[in-house]
């Protein structure tokens, strides 16, 4: 199968997209722990990603509470009973990682949720930066706890510009 990819310039940084030319499979941050960069086989194709650049746009600009792309998010079957799940926290709304487990009706599972949120491969549009600590605070976050903050902030109409993700 064939992965086309790009690079679409964000608020945070420069977002890899990449997919198979009908769903969006990744969405990789330009820094932190889920930095990604497109493979050398990959093939080169903005055609492939128009709808999920103008959704990402408006999304950044607040016109825009909830993505319709095609997904196709490839994991365990727990890690996308939980990707699903992350779907149903509403925009603006943040749930702790037990809340999530319950959720998913595993509520002894807050690590493995805790784990599986840290491995979304398509972060943003899928919403794990909606996941705090069960103390209320901001957990770790694979594009780092500044976008996190950033990504809350916007959904809560109080984005703090200023940040400098290049």
């Amino acid at each position: 199968m064939t992965i086309y990819y790009e690079y679409h310039t964000t608020p945070i940084g420069k977002l890899l997209l990449a997919g198979d030319g009908d769903s969006l499979n990744l969405l990789g941050f330009p820094g932190g722990k889920m930095q990604r960069r497109h493979e050398p086989e990959w093939v080169s194709d903005s055609s492939s990603f128009k709808e999920v650049r103008q959704q990402l746009d408006s999304y950044f600009a607040g016109e825009l509470e909830e993505f319709e792309l095609s997904l196709k998010p490839t994991g365990t079957t727990f890690q996308e009973s939980v990707w699903q799940a992350l779907l149903e926290i509403p925009y603006g709304e943040t749930w702790s990682y037990g809340q999530l487990a319950k959720h998913i009706g595993k509520p002894k599972a807050s690590r493995a949720v805790g784990a599986a949120n840290g491995l979304n491969p398509i972060p943003v549009i899928i919403p794990c930066h909606r996941v705090i600590g069960a103390s209320g605070k901001l957990t770790g976050f694979g594009g780092g706890l500044e976008t996190k903050q950033y990504l809350l902030g916007l959904e809560s109409e109080s984005a703090t510009p200023g940040f400098d993700f290049s």
